[in-house]
């Protein structure tokens, strides 16, 4: 055991210099881990960067087996390929494996994980032999964070949801792409289609092509996977349809809730503001990529989807127009992941 309190923790993030490794460091440093000692790593393209975590400045260094020497921590942001090829040294060194690229779902006893939602089913099953924890994907802890509290409020017929993914999900590369599309179209030049093989300037897309870096229904099928993961058997699925935005920043949801019996709309509201959840009222700040962005919680508007007929001043069904800043609350359910494998940390590492 390498640590004792929040001042003696080492943290490790490899892929510092990427999307979500940048902003995973500055959440850390307004986090209960600020006050740890952190190693930044990354590939050769970004060796000798200054990064700043917390109050402190620090240069990137090489990825290699030393670096993981005496870590509790290894938070994984970069390219899944890079996070298969290092994790397991980062775990023979004892170290808690944190992975936010997605690679490691499906690895013998490696658990996906989202605290917000519940402690309960796999995040239950935590335990000191746990070799690495993958972190439940945005768009799935949202969705079920709003089904679990809305079923609360009466119980759920069906739901279903449209998924609007931004650039930046994918990778500063689709960014990059993304940005040069636009100006390439602005000037009626060729659409640069390294990452995705389709224009996504200015466009809605529901699938891409073969050639595509991006694979719409592979991500799609995740998201509904973890749903299903988070919610268990007992609450009501979303039906998911991905589809991806010419935004570089934040996802957007349209949701349609249908409840098996009559709810009175100005319950909804309360059932839903909380710690995760922020409710807008009236048409002012309404939820957007641009007022979600920095907000640690999920922004929603409520509209009635559907009178009740049997009984009048209640409605059948609702809208929820959502959005969130998915990077930062990537970063923040990494960092809750990371509290809940803390508490075990005292016992002994694991392993």
């Amino acid at each position: 055991m390498s640590s004792t309190g929040n001042g003696n923790w080492k943290i490790a993030i490899v892929g510092a210099a990427s999307l979500r490794g940048k902003e995973l460091s500055e959440v850390l440093g307004e986090s209960v881990f600020a006050d740890a000692s952190f190693t930044l790593l990354d590939d050769e393209e970004a060796l000798g960067q200054l990064e700043a975590v917390a109050d402190e400045v620090t240069f990137i260094q090489r990825i290699e087996y030393s670096a993981f020497a005496g870590m509790d921590f290894v938070f994984f942001t970069c390219d899944p390929a890079v996070t298969r090829k290092h994790w397991k040294a980062a775990q023979k060194a004892g170290a808690s494996v944190i992975d936010i690229s997605g690679a490691l779902e499906g690895e013998p006893d490696v658990l996906v994980l989202a605290p917000w939602v519940s402690d309960a089913g796999e995040g239950a099953a935590l335990h000191l032999a746990t070799p690495a924890v993958v972190t439940a994907h945005t768009a799935a802890i949202a969705l079920s964070l709003l089904i679990k509290q809305l079923n609360e409020l009466a119980p759920i017929r069906s739901t279903s949801a449209t998924v609007l993914e931004p650039a930046s999900e994918a990778s500063r590369a689709a960014m990059d792409e993304l940005h040069q599309q636009t100006v390439s179209l602005l000037s009626f030049q060729s659409l640069p289609r390294a990452i995705y093989d389709a224009q996504v300037a200015f466009n809605l897309i529901p699938v891409f092509g073969e050639q595509s870096k991006v694979n719409l229904g592979v991500i799609e099928q995740r998201i509904s996977d973890h749903c299903r993961l988070l919610l268990g058997p007992t609450l009501p699925q979303p039906a998911i349809q991905l589809i991806s935005a010419p935004v570089f920043h934040g996802y957007t949801f349209s949701i349609y809730v249908e409840f098996a019996k009559p709810i009175q709309l100005d319950t909804v509201d309360a059932a839903l503001e909380g710690e995760f959840v922020d409710v807008v009222l009236g048409d002012q700040d309404l939820p957007s990529n641009l007022t979600a962005s920095g907000q640690s919680e999920i922004v929603v508007r409520i509209r009635s989807g559907r009178t009740s007929a049997s009984e009048p001043g209640k409605v059948d069904a609702i809208w929820i127009w959502a959005a969130l800043d998915n990077l930062k609350f990537s970063a923040l359910n990494a960092i809750a992941c990371a509290q809940q494998l803390r508490r075990l940390r005292p016992q002994g590492k694991v392993q």
